[in-house]
């Protein structure tokens, strides 16, 4: 999960030839990334990728399990767009039955199997491949999350997104995510993500494939708006999350029974 909430993962300022981490990515190995596709692009950097800024903190991911129940008080648990697998060590002791991550970069699943084949649980744990806009599941899972990775779905198929994530929960299940309020649009971070947006719309007009990745996404009050239009019931808990991360919320959409 980026910092800047839902803005996708890859990063900017590189000033040095490893991005933020000896073992991180190099300036070309970004340039290559940035040049791709979605999926190509994260195929190239999922071996270093747990090595930048932007793989979703350990200590946001336990703030969040921690609100959504004791060890063992979910059936079946959805990762919808999983990298490298960072939520499954969080939600695998949460469930009785199976954990599934599933994203669209083969590079980032295998990197997921080989880092959480292992993590703490009894419930079964796999990864599979697949599009968030269209997933594969029917009314499977009674948890579904998702962590920073709204940036990489365009606005105008944030609704499609929702209908899935709905679609694929059985009635009295969750989605949790974590989001913010639309910041101030004068700040130093809202004109640099504005910035950073404009750049990209830019370079998807003037090079294919398309690189989808966006700040300022999927923010409140706009993510309510579309679940309640799916049918979901909205709770918003605020407080709940770790500094330095207070300024973020907690939703939680509720299918119906």
């Amino acid at each position: 999960m980026c910092i800047e909430v839902n803005g996708g993962r890859l990063a900017r300022g590189v000033t040095t030839s490893a991005m933020f981490h000896p073992d991180g990515p190099t300036l070309l190995e970004l340039a290559r990334q940035a040049l791709s596709s979605v999926e190509r692009g994260y195929d190239l950097i999922a071996p270093k990728f747990d090595r930048t800024p932007y793989r979703t903190p350990d200590a946001l991911l336990a703030a969040v399990a921690a609100q959504l129940g004791p060890p063992g008080s979910v059936r079946d648990a959805l990762d919808v767009c999983c990298g490298t697998g960072a939520a499954a060590r969080f939600l695998r002791p949460l469930c009785r039955e199976r954990v599934v991550g599933l994203d669209l970069s083969a590079g980032m699943l295998a990197e997921a199997r080989r880092r959480h084949a292992n993590d703490p649980g009894e419930a079964a744990l796999t990864f599979v491949r697949g599009d968030a806009l269209a997933l594969p599941f029917e009314a499977e899972f009674d948890l579904v999350t998702s962590f920073g990775a709204f940036g990489h779905i365009e606005e105008s198929d944030e609704g499609r997104f929702v209908a899935a994530v709905a679609r694929v929960l059985r009635p009295g299940g969750r989605f949790a995510f974590v989001t913010a309020p639309p910041p101030s649009p004068l700040a130093p971070r809202v004109l640099q993500a504005r910035a950073f947006n404009a750049a990209m719309r830019v370079r998807n007009a003037l090079w294919q494939p398309p690189f989808v990745m966006y700040y300022l996404t999927f923010l409140l009050p706009r993510a309510r708006v579309l679940l309640e239009a799916a049918g979901l019931a909205v709770e918003v808990r605020r407080g709940v999350l770790p500094a330095p991360y207070g300024r973020y919320v907690l939703v939680i959409a509720h299918k119906p029974v």
